[in-house]
């Protein structure tokens, strides 16, 4: 009899699983979403991402279903985007249909939807406004960003001079390099490389990003009503962020109480004084949460994507050493060594600029994009997107794209020079995104990668007695972030 309704039981478990299925199958199909693989329930596309490997997972559900496919986050459909034209025509040509901010799972429970980065509507307006300004316009006749960059650049060579030739690995001290510069502009001042609670900062930084890239942290964007209650290494995320938020609280309190309204020292500043001014409008933005939210924001942003591209950068030179030498003597002939570098400089130096661009391409440091949704119902391509759908335009996908880039797995200044030698743009370079989400800091990560990578090569030769292959310089397409192999190197004084 127990052997006869087991069997009864497991026959009304499959008939009821299929049922399931048909249901949800059937009323997939109905909408008129773009195609893609059919979801299951509760797990949607889940079966169809390899473990570890979201990234190279939707480019190869894209090889089957074209430039614009549909996928399932669980019961959560999500609307992905790839190719530089289909992008385009999404971010630019239909650039504010798609203006929204999609879900990020792995830190909404801390943001929830305020801050520059992760808001939208009427709040993501004034946020954005606010900060493109204060970051444009900041120092109010003081020192400019780019003097606040050329100063932590020269207080990295003097640190990366301390070795001695020996090897190193570079990671932690472009980390720390990188982010001074956004802390010199949001908090007014810079840490010493040895301060501990800085150096404690930026390890719990790189601990979350790691783990937000890990199978974990995939699992965690894909099925989130899952794993927010299952026990795993993705459960540190929320209170790294938390720890970081405790900090930036207590610096905006130290700010609060020594602030001179007609001398702003730096972002916070500049936002309690545009608290105090709309405090009497209701329809403002400008309160502690978007205040807390926003620094975060500008921290996390503005210290792990411009210091992983620099480590990828140090990490193609040392492959490609020629580059590196004609690197060195471009600076030579247009700077020379009797000063440091500055902006004016990077349009006499055409092949810098390449180097540059080209590293940011090849090193994809954000391939997926940060998620966009649609803010209406929205016609594309002749599908229906429905409005609060989430949206991945694929950067990897445009970076590499074949139409656009000659020999897009390969890196190769040769994408960003014309037959003479002279810089030349290409529509297709979009490391920052595109489109009204473009990257809030990108001017800034432009400045910081074209001075950081001028002042080293102009003081340094970049060896290593490893021979990288090029599978080496490759990025590990792995999820949110792609970040190089450990790797050591000797900053040897020329």
């Amino acid at each position: 009899m127990e052997v006869e309704g087991f069997g009864t039981f497991l026959l009304v478990l499959v008939i009821s699983c299929l049922l399931i299925f048909t249901t949800w199958d059937r009323m997939y199909r109905k909408r008129n979403l773009p195609p893609g693989p059919s979801p299951m329930p509760l797990i949607g596309n889940l079966l169809h991402i390899k473990r570890g490997e979201m990234v190279k997972s939707l480019m190869e559900v894209g090889s089957r279903f074209g430039p614009v496919y549909t996928v399932y986050f669980g019961p959560r459909p999500v609307v992905v985007i790839s190719g530089y034209q289909a992008v385009k025509e999404a971010l630019i040509d239909q650039g504010e249909e798609f203006s929204g901010r999609g879900r990020m799972p792995s830190v909404e429970r801390i943001f929830n939807g305020f801050g520059v980065a992760f808001s939208n509507g009427e709040r993501w307006k004034q946020l954005r406004r606010f900060s493109l300004m204060t970051l444009k316009n900041f120092g109010m006749g003081k020192r400019s960003i780019e003097d606040r960059i050329k100063e932590e650049a020269e207080c990295l060579v003097e640190d990366v001079r301390s070795y001695k030739c020996a090897p190193v690995d570079p990671s932690h001290i472009l980390t720390q390099a990188i982010s001074n510069v956004i802390c010199s502009v949001v908090f007014g001042n810079r840490f010493d490389y040895k301060d501990v609670e800085f150096q404690e900062l930026l390890r719990m930084f790189n601990e979350m990003f790691h783990l937000m890239t890990s199978s974990w942290g995939q699992l965690q964007e894909i099925i989130p009503t899952i794993m927010n209650y299952i026990p795993g290494p993705h459960q540190k995320i929320h209170p790294f962020i938390t720890k970081v938020l405790d900090f930036v609280h207590e610096r905006v309190k130290a700010n609060q109480q020594s602030l001179e309204p007609s001398s702003p020292r730096d972002y916070i500043d500049c936002f309690i004084i545009k608290m105090q001014q709309e405090n009497q409008n209701p329809t403002s933005e400008f309160y502690m949460k978007n205040l807390l939210m926003s620094v975060l924001n500008l921290f996390f942003a503005g210290t792990e994507t411009a210091s992983t591209t620099l480590r990828h950068g140090l990490l193609i030179l040392l492959k490609h050493q020629g580059i590196q030498e004609k690197l060195h003597d471009e600076i030579d002939r247009v700077i020379g060594q009797n000063r440091g570098p500055n902006m004016e400089d990077r349009i006499k130096m055409p092949y810098m600029n390449a180097v540059i661009h080209e590293i940011q391409r090849f090193s994809d440091v954000i391939p997926m994009n940060v998620p966009h949704t649609v803010i209406k119902d929205t016609s594309f391509r002749g599908y229906t997107i429905p409005k609060g759908t989430d949206v991945y335009p694929l950067l990897c996908s445009v970076l590499r794209d074949p139409t656009q880039f000659s020999n897009p797995d390969k890196f190769n200044p040769e994408h960003f020079l014309d037959a003479s030698g002279s810089f030349k743009k290409n529509d297709a370079f979009m490391p920052f995104s595109t489109g009204k989400r473009t990257c809030l800091g990108a001017s800034l990560a432009r400045m910081e990668l074209f001075l950081f990578v001028t002042t080293i090569l102009q003081n340094f030769k970049l060896t290593s007695p490893k021979q990288f292959s090029e599978s080496d310089l490759n990025p590990r397409m792995a999820g949110f972030v792609n970040l190089p192999i450990s790797y050591q190197l000797s900053f040897v004084p020329r």
